[in-house]
């Protein structure tokens, strides 16, 4: 492994047992700190339809945390039929075992363990280059070529045998799902096959 992609590996660990952990520790609802959260205004929706928030009091778009999502899925992610639900994905909550933090997932997302499914996410490149075979699958767009747009919950490490042109447009794959409960890198899920159905 190339010293550089391997720190950048390894910073995203990093990253991901932190939030981990801080998600599992810290249990403050919002608008407990005493400070008053401005409300978040309304985009335009078509008819008929829920309004989506504007920007979070943070200036970042809604995000989603914990199976609890602060816009309709719809603001990113167009409908894929048979594809996974992110919803589903976030059913995973920490608990502590002999001080360390693991993932206990739901009974739904534990059937989905080596199953061949449908995922539908945003590309988030981990190699250089236009093209990549391994990279992560995100709930939401990158906002930011420095940050992680989701918690573990929110995305997905995809390996292919066919390189896939990078892309800011939703990309559909399937592949063999894994379930990981105890990862080194702090990640929850892995498709090792994936294949691009666009």
């Amino acid at each position: 492994m190339k010293p550089v992609f391997q720190h950048a590996v390894s910073m995203i660990g990093v990253a991901l047992l932190g939030m981990s952990a801080a998600i599992a520790q810290i249990q403050t609802p919002p608008g407990a700190t005493g400070r008053p959260q401005a409300p978040a205004a309304a985009s335009p929706s078509p008819a008929g339809a829920a309004p989506v928030p504007a920007l979070t009091p943070s200036g970042q778009p809604p995000t989603y945390h914990g199976g609890q999502q602060t816009a309709p899925l719809s603001t990113y992610l167009p409908p894929e039929p048979g594809a996974i639900p992110w919803t589903l994905l976030g059913k995973v909550k920490m608990i502590q075992n002999r001080g360390k933090f693991t993932p206990e997932f739901d009974k739904e997302v534990m059937a989905l363990n080596n199953r061949e499914v449908k995922i539908q996410g945003f590309m988030m490149p981990l190699e250089t280059g236009e093209k990549q075979r391994h990279f992560l699958l995100t709930i939401t767009p990158q906002t930011c070529a420095f940050c992680i747009p989701a918690g573990p919950e929110g995305m997905v490490e995809i390996r292919t045998k066919t390189p896939i042109k990078v892309t800011f447009e939703p990309l559909v794959l399937t592949g063999k799902f894994e379930v990981l409960a105890n990862d080194p890198m702090g990640l929850y899920y892995r498709m090792p096959d994936g294949k691009s159905v666009r």
